[in-house]
């Protein structure tokens, strides 16, 4: 019998969603007995080339490239959850949702007290274009799990992704949800 398939991804964060995985150490090698990893960062695999069984997705949505792969992940992962505050919430990517896209832009690139000289708002169609705020996933895509946290323990993420695995709602305790 195949092993479930896993995908990861990282949206507008920090990655340390990703980091607090690599954190559950020795037990990288009992999932990976467990799972297939298919596309992630952590596999550097680019596309699917078919569904998996879970998506963990880290991140916001604060431009059209993120809601581009949040859909793709939505379209290709038959279980998708969001994992840390930045997928649920926003995160500290939202924080300019507080003012309008043009004038955070100005500040960061035009009138900012770090900027010297003649500033200008990058303008190249290389860059995706940023959305008016951050979302969060669920805003974009229907998510069928939460996992919280800034970043979630790696212990709170293998308790999750186990109980995933072996047909059991993932119920974390208070221990795993309690923020120092």
């Amino acid at each position: 019998m195949a092993k479930p398939r896993l995908a990861t991804c990282s949206l507008a964060g920090c990655f340390g969603c990703h980091m607090s995985l690599l954190d559950i150490d020795e037990r990288l090698v009992e999932l990976l007995d467990l799972v297939d990893l298919d596309k992630s960062p952590l596999t550097d695999k680019k596309e699917f080339d078919r569904p998996v069984d879970i998506g963990l997705v880290e991140g916001g949505c604060a431009n059209d490239h993120n809601v581009h792969t949040l859909r793709q992940f939505r379209k290709n992962c038959r279980i998708l959850v969001s994992v840390g505050a930045c997928a649920i919430t926003g995160g500290v990517p939202a924080m300019r949702n507080m003012i309008g896209l043009k004038e955070c832009l100005e500040e960061a690139y035009i009138t900012g007290p770090t900027i010297e000289g003649k500033g200008m708002i990058p303008n190249d169609e290389d860059l995706p274009l940023l959305l008016d705020r951050v979302y969060p996933s669920h805003e974009v895509v229907k998510i069928d799990y939460f996992l919280p946290g800034c970043p979630p323990s790696g212990e709170a993420i293998w308790f999750f992704l186990k109980a995933l695995l072996t047909g059991r709602e993932p119920d974390l305790p208070y221990r795993m949800l309690k923020y120092d």
